[in-house]
């Protein structure tokens, strides 16, 4: 071999696995020879010189993931000032500040200020996850390499960022893989790489040059492996071929770098703002025209219009929103062992009408179990599963392996051990990727001079090697076909008997067989998931099964749990690929099962899903699920996820289990519900008080209330609103998902806020009947007083009222029943008290509240008969 010197630079895209431009080419690309792969990465198998590995390393960098950066913690707070509602309250506070309303210009920016450091403090937390992904790669790799372009290999160990393209390395079992590497020799080698495919079942891989699984991707290519799986069996000498950035697991993790969408929460809370933005800024500028229109007054008014477009803003929302979420975030971690990272996310899980997962560890355990023993005609023969277990049995114990299969597991758990150990083992051949079978070799007791082949593999290699009659192999085929189309794994079994003898066993042996039949294995079903899919079911979510398996058996497991695939709810990887994202959200509507799917696929389709307006929620727990944890609504991953999968998920789960996002589901209905009630009822409370006070400044000769009285208000009511945090609400709410929609919302708040107005305006009615003649409405002080009185007593009604769209029959007052009698008593006693004359306020006639019962009493009719219209109340959920 030439020294790299002498040769032309390679390009860096010439050392992609698939011989592809790029390191990331398409898959679709034919596969390149073991000759091809040397003269591209101008090696051989005696691998590099030092001199081309220094120049390698100094040309291609070192073999490390690619860092992320971090956003600091001021630039996170910066951003959180982008928020519309946020800029509203703070143009709000700064205007109080200016007419020098000080009281209302501090609880503004107080809010503002606390708002903005809890979001900054979250983003900046959830930024510092990519760190562990250097966890998942080997820390040193053995190499082989050349002092002299003429001395012969030294194998050493080296740490793997010392390796560069060109390198030959040594695997063996328990062996992380430290680059992309094509294989130049490989014996017995399987692979996990499931936290790049999300296959539970380790991969065969050999070195023949090869194309693959017809229609598979990169990853079914047998010749090559790829950082960041391991080695489970057997042994292999390598090529890298990729190393750094360039890799498939560094292209995985990468492709979820971009900033992430706005989820459920974000978009919901973003709509509403616009909704309160746009109030808020016609409200002033139509407080002043009018009183300069009618009442012939100036800038004077100017701190009451500022108190009016105040007393519409829900101030407490960043409070009341931080103390809902992060109580549901507590019970939820105390409960039941579940961690929310992001409080917003607690929000869309209440939300998620679509919970995407793998099927391996959430519906299924990862272990297959036995599921039938089939002769020859097709019909259950526990002969079969005999012989299977002997060999099951003998080979484990004859080739030395560390452990069972867990095909062989799975026999060995359902078979006689008395009758399995009855026989005397004299040999073994164990499984071997090319053979595609295991051979077992047993002394049959009474039968003396004879010994027993009993052979145990895939359906194709066995029947190859048996004695039958013309045109049985292909029924047999196709019997084995079908039933691993039905989703189950198949193994045929045969025997044969040859004479004892002391000579090895070799795998010409394997030949003139007797078919004996065939052994199916489906997955263990997770003992919880049928009870908990039942659950989500009737919570309104629905469950799409994203998984790097056979679309069959994927299919198997969904109907062994009662989850219902029509004929056109399996879609596969190649299927997306033709797809525009238009056409694949139509797919995804009725998609069930999306199998043989990349990491790619899995975050395309959970996009979809979003584009079609649902609310996404993905369950992953390996490096191939990254780009759909970011792009779904909310990224979940058990506590024994990868760490990297689990740094980037919004909830970490104690275990990969349904029950556990059933929990914690409902405990973000719960909070999510108590937010929409927090809005539903202050927004039409607000909005009936400043309807309310725009038409009583055009009535009156002074101002409705006056700015302290108004803040004081607000302030009552804001204290009482913080119960909502620790309200229970309605079992109802788990019905369906919990998301705000804010035309729903308007609609709603209209609705209430005119018939609050209308009690308002009544009240002029009582204060006009009860307190006629110069103390009555001419009376600025016992006008306030009056208005204030029940506008609290309004408030509370309301929040007692439409806590969850029902009363709580059998139920005690709860926090916010304490609450709202707290509110009420503040109405009624604080006119008369030594802080009221300092508010400006004065005690009331016993005939007003004779009068205003009766007015309360009408409200109460009004609002019992409104809530029961169901368009009005749809924005509940």
């Amino acid at each position: 071999m030439a020294d790299s010197s002498a040769a032309p630079e390679p390009d860096p895209g010439a050392f992609d696995p698939a011989g592809g431009p790029g390191p990331v080419a398409d898959a679709g690309q034919g596969p390149s020879t073991l000759l091809q792969t040397l003269r591209r990465l101008d090696s051989g198998p005696r691998g590099l010189t030092e001199a081309q590995a220094e120049e390698r390393q100094a040309r291609f960098g070192a073999n490390t993931l690619p860092t992320h950066r971090e956003a600091s913690w001021p630039r996170a707070l910066l951003r959180s000032l982008r928020d519309p509602f946020t800029v509203v309250l703070l143009c709000l506070g700064l205007v109080s500040a200016a007419v020098a309303s000080w009281g209302t210009a501090c609880v503004i920016l107080l809010l503002v200020a606390v708002s903005c450091v809890l979001r900054a403090s979250g983003e900046h937390r959830a930024g510092r996850s990519m760190a562990a992904l250097r966890g998942l790669v080997a820390t040193t790799a053995t190499v082989l390499r050349r002092a002299g372009e003429d001395l012969p290999p030294d194998a050493r160990e080296i740490p793997v960022d010392e390796l560069v393209p060109g390198d030959v390395i040594r695997l063996g079992p328990g062996d992380l893989v430290p680059a992309d590497v094509r294989l130049l020799r490989a014996q017995g080698l399987t692979v996990h790489q499931a936290v790049l495919t999300g296959e539970s079942a380790p991969v065969a891989k050999d070195a023949a040059d090869g194309a693959g699984v017809p229609g598979g991707g990169l990853f079914d290519r047998p010749e090559l492996c790829f950082q960041g799986s391991s080695v489970a069996s057997g042994s292999a000498t390598a090529v890298v071929v990729a190393t750094g950035a360039r890799t498939r697991f560094a292209a995985a993790h990468g492709r979820g770098d971009a900033r992430p969408e706005a989820s459920a929460f974000d978009r919901s809370v973003h709509g509403i703002s616009w909704i309160l933005i746009r109030f808020m800024l016609l409200t002033p500028p139509l407080v002043l025209m009018a009183n300069a229109a009618l009442r012939d007054r100036g800038l004077e008014t100017l701190p009451y219009a500022v108190a009016v477009a105040v007393g519409l803003t829900p101030e407490m929302l960043p409070v009341i929103v931080t103390m809902c979420l992060a109580r549901g975030a507590s019970l939820l971690a105390r409960n039941h062992g579940v961690i929310v990272k992001r409080l917003p996310a607690l929000h869309d899980l209440g939300a998620v009408d679509v919970l995407c997962l793998d099927k391996t560890g959430t519906l299924t355990q990862d272990r297959p179990v036995l599921h039938q023993a089939l002769g020859p005609d097709g019909r259950d023969d526990p002969e079969v599963l005999h012989w299977a277990a002997v060999n099951a049995w003998w080979t484990l114990q004859l080739a030395d392996l560390p452990a069972p299969d867990a095909l062989d597991d799975a026999v060995l758990d359902a078979a006689d051990e008395d009758d399995v150990m009855a026989y005397d083992g004299v040999a073994a051949l164990p499984f071997d990727p090319l053979r595609r079978l295991a051979t077992a070799v047993v002394r049959t007791p009474g039968r003396l001079g004879t010994h027993t082949l009993v052979v145990k593999g895939a359906a194709e290699a066995v029947l190859e090697r048996c004695v039958l009659e013309d045109g049985r192999r292909g029924e047999l085929l196709a019997l084995a076909a079908r039933h691993a189309d039905d989703g189950l794994r198949v193994l045929a079994v045969a025997t044969a008997d040859r004479p004892a003898r002391t000579r090895e066993y070799t795998a010409v042996d394997e030949r003139g067989l007797d078919f004996r039949g065939f052994v199916t294995f489906k997955d263990a079903l997770a003992e919880t998931a049928g009870e908990a899919l039942k659950v989500l079911a009737e919570r309104g979510v629905t469950v799409r099964i994203l998984t790097g398996d056979h679309p069959g058996t994927a299919v198997r497991a969904c109907r062994d749990l009662g989850i219902a695939v029509p004929p056109d709810g399996v879609l596969t990887a190649d299927g997306i690929d033709h797809l525009t994202d238009a056409e694949l959200a139509a797919a995804a509507a009725r998609t069930v099962v999306l199998a043989r799917c990349t990491p790619a696929h899995k975050a395309r389709f959970a996009a979809a899903l979003r584009a079609g307006g649902h609310t996404v929620g993905y369950l992953g727990d390996g490096v191939n699920d990254l780009p759909a944890l970011r792009a779904a609504d909310v990224g979940i991953a058990p506590r024994d996820a990868v760490a990297v999968a689990r740094e980037s998920a919004d909830v970490v789960l104690a275990d990969k289990d349904l029950t556990a996002i059933d929990h914690s589901i409902a405990a973000g209905r719960y909070s999510g519900g108590n937010i929409a009630t927090y809005l539903r009822i202050t927004l039409s409370s607000n909005l009936g008080n400043v309807i309310a006070m725009l038409a009583a400044g055009l009535l009156l000769p002074f101002l409705p209330m006056l700015p302290a009285q108004v803040l004081a208000q607000n302030l009552c009511f804001d204290a009482a609103q913080l119960a909502f945090a620790h309200d229970r609400p309605h079992p109802s709410v788990l019905r369906r998902p919990t998301l705000l929609r804010p035309r729903d919302l308007l609609r709603f708040i209209i609705g209430f806020g005119v018939l609050n107005a209308v009690a308002d305006l009544a009240t002029f009615g009582v204060l006009e009947l009860a307190l006629h003649g110069p103390e009555g409405l001419d009376d600025r002080a016992v006008f306030h007083s009056g208005w204030f009185t029940e506008n609290l007593l309004t408030q509370a009604l309301v929040m007692v009222l439409l806590r969850t769209g029902r009363l709580a029959a059998g139920r005690g007052p709860g926090p916010i029943g304490w609450a709202a009698g707290a509110l009420a008593a503040v109405g009624l006693l604080l006119p008369v008290s030594p802080l009221g004359s300092l508010l400006g306020l004065t005690p009331l006639p016993l005939l007003y509240y004779l009068l205003l019962a009766a007015v309360l009493a009408l409200y109460t009719v009004g609002l019992m008969a409104v809530r029961r219209a169901p368009w009005l109340y749809s924005c509940a959920t």
